[in-house]
């Protein structure tokens, strides 16, 4: 049975979403300020990443990961390889 999972972080002034779809092959739609900027899909529970420019002066490159399951879906956002991931809160729409 598929569902989908809402999650949100603000970041450097921009609205960072994803949406995970869990169900056979889970699914992952990343948004920022409202256009999809990334999409990416997986097997099972295997966590994915999704690279995404937030539009700044020069672009900022992020990466989104979303663990589909086991359980409850999870996602962070790294911004850079030593920097700490932030975990996106869940929203319920």
């Amino acid at each position: 049975m598929r569902q989908r999972h809402h999650f949100h972080i603000d970041y450097l002034g921009h609205s960072v979403s994803a949406t995970v779809e869990t169900g056979h092959t889970p699914a992952v739609e990343v948004l920022v300020d409202g256009k999809e900027t990334g999409y990416a899909t997986t097997r099972d529970d295997r966590p994915v990443s999704v690279p995404i420019e937030l539009p700044t002066d020069p672009p900022t490159t992020v990466t989104v990961r979303a663990t589909p399951g086991p359980g409850v879906p999870r996602c962070m956002l790294l911004a850079t390889a030593d920097a700490d991931p932030q975990v996106m809160a869940p929203r319920l729409y």
